[in-house]
This record gives structure tokens, C-alpha cells and sequence, in this order.
């Protein structure tokens, strides 16, 4: 039996995979804005709900004290700062994917994406790959270079998105602050140039439908969308194995592949089966190497 901690992170880290796996429904009903516009709302949003939380909770104080540490640290800035420029770039191409029915790319992406955070702590890190690594990023290779040349065109969408939230997590690693923290500073830092590409745009959303029609609802909603899974994620990973977070960090992007082949309509074929194949079984390499997860406890925590 697992601890009753356990069982409620596991519970908040479902919830927070299954909300960012159905995620794309959201911005496919807002389709008829532009990417650059929802992000830009996604980030000042965002940003207005994480001070909302914070001064709820009462942690105002440990906020101020945690922007006091990054202005005195140049390392810690400069990552906090390039987290806010990546994640943002994640977000732009993930809500142009989606609005531009390409669910299956996006899902990819996610798939690859632990693959591509080993790539990157060998070269910034400098760790060293074990020999089942070293076949799990062969065999995603495979599988990426397959889907590559059978269509004849790069999945660049699935790289880009692999690759900013893989340098994300890497200096989300550097700063090392909490996620309630780390979310509304990195959003802070970029709420001011989004805000100056909204005022800037010919016609936007708020200004053309108003904040109270669907879609200017559905914009401000977007802030909420992007923080409670991430706290939920935060609360959940403090509670269970790190084992069990790799597990179950696959059920978004196989939601999203469910979503973009069931209810999007988009052509899973042949190829894709194949290029898919390579990768998941490359994740199976790669987790059992990694985690060495007990049998035991995947079934108590399933019961």
C-alpha cells in the first residue's frame, strides 16, 4: 500500500497531465485568433493569476525576497530570463501547431522531449550516457529521421518544441526556485513586451469583440489554464517518486495524440506508426535505465 501523501500527489500530478493533454481543445476553440495574439494574453494572464495566488496564499513576502536573490544573482537571472524567452517560444509554436492541426507533431515533441534533456546534460552538463541511453536516443533518432524523410519534410515543429522545453527544465535546474515563484517572475519578465505587442496591434480581440465577449473570456481564461496545472504538477512531484512522475509524464502528449487523430481528424499512418514506434520503445529504454521502477509499486499505486 502507498502512503496517503503518495496517493494525493499522484492525484494532483494525473490531474495536472490530463489538463495539459486536453489542453489543445482549448486553443483549437480560440483557433480564430492569431498564435502571437493568444500567447501575448496566455502571458499577461498568467502573470495576473500567479499575483492573485501569491498574495492568497500570503507568500508576497517570500516573492519579494526571491526577486531580491535573482537582481543579486547574474547566473540565476540570466537563466530565469532565457526560461521566460524559451517557455514562451514553446507556448507560440505549441498554440500555432494546434490551431494549425498539427496535434500529432506537438505530441511527438513531448514524446522526444526527455531524450532531448539527456542530449543537453551531456553537452551543458556534462554527464555521461549509460549504454541503454545511448540506444534510447539512437532509436528516437531513428524514429524522427524515418518520419523525416518518408513525408519528405522535417518534423521541425516536434524538434522545436522538444528542444525549448528541454532548456527550459534545464534552466528551471539553475535557478532552483519554487514553481509558484518561478511562474510569475518568469511571466513577469515578459508581460511588459506582450503588453507592448498588444497596444501595438492594428486589431485585437479585446478591442474588436470587447474583454466580455467568448473569446475575450477564453483569453483571460488562458491565464488559469497555464498555472493550475503547473502548481498541481508542483504539488504532486513533492509527494511521489520521481519514478512515477516519468511514468506518468506521458499521458499529455498520448492524450494529445488520441485528440489529434480521434477528434481532429488528423491522418495517422503507416509512417507515423513506425516513426512512433521507435520512440516509445526508445522511452521504455530509456525509463527502465533511468528509474528501475519497482513492479510492486506501479501496481499499488494503480490499486
Amino acid at each position: 500500500m502507498v502512503q496517503g501523501t503518495d496517493r494525493v500527489g499522484v492525484v494532483y500530478a494525473v490531474f495536472a497531465y490530463v489538463i495539459w493533454g486536453f489542453l489543445p481543445i482549448y486553443w483549437k476553440i480560440i483557433d480564430a485568433v492569431p498564435a502571437s495574439e493568444i500567447l501575448a494574453h496566455r502571458i499577461i494572464w498568467s502573470f495576473v493569476f500567479m499575483v492573485f495566488i501569491v498574495l492568497f496564499v500570503r507568500k508576497w513576502p517570500g516573492f519579494i525576497d526571491q526577486c531580491k536573490i535573482i537582481l543579486k544573482d547574474k547566473k540565476k537571472l540570466f537563466s530565469i530570463t532565457m526560461a521566460s524567452i524559451v517557455i514562451s517560444l514553446n507556448w507560440l509554436i505549441y498554440i500555432w501547431a494546434v490551431n494549425s492541426d498539427h496535434v500529432l507533431q506537438a505530441s511527438l515533441g513531448y514524446y522526444i522531449n526527455p531524450l532531448v534533456s539527456i542530449l543537453l546534460a551531456i553537452i551543458v552538463l556534462k554527464e555521461k550516457l549509460t549504454k541503454s541511453q545511448t540506444v534510447s536516443v539512437i532509436l528516437a533518432g531513428i524514429g524522427v529521421l524515418y518520419l523525416t524523410f518518408s513525408y519528405g519534410v522535417f518534423p521541425w515543429v516536434s524538434i522545436v518544441l522538444a528542444i525549448t522545453f528541454a532548456l527550459y527544465g534545464l534552466f528551471k535546474k539553475i535557478v532552483d526556485i519554487p514553481a509558484m515563484y518561478g511562474l510569475t517572475i518568469e511571466t513577469m519578465i515578459i508581460t511588459p513586451i506582450a503588453l507592448i505587442y498588444l497596444l501595438f496591434l492594428p486589431e485585437n480581440t479585446f478591442s474588436s469583440q470587447g474583454a466580455l465577449s467568448i473569446d475575450g473570456l477564453l483569453l483571460m481564461g488562458a491565464g488559469i489554464v497555464t498555472a493550475v496545472p503547473l502548481l498541481l504538477f508542483a504539488s504532486g512531484a513533492k509527494r511521489i517518486p520521481l519514478a512515477l512522475v516519468g511514468f506518468l509524464q506521458y499521458i499529455a502528449p498520448t492524450l494529445m495524440l488520441l485528440l489529434g487523430v480521434f477528434v481532429y481528424g488528423e491522418t495517422f499512418s503507416f509512417e507515423h506508426l513506425i516513426s512512433f514506434g521507435f520512440i516509445w520503445l526508445a522511452l521504455v529504454i530509456y525509463l527502465g535505465s533511468i528509474y528501475r521502477f519497482p513492479i510492486r509499486k506501479i501496481k499499488s499505486v494503480d490499486q
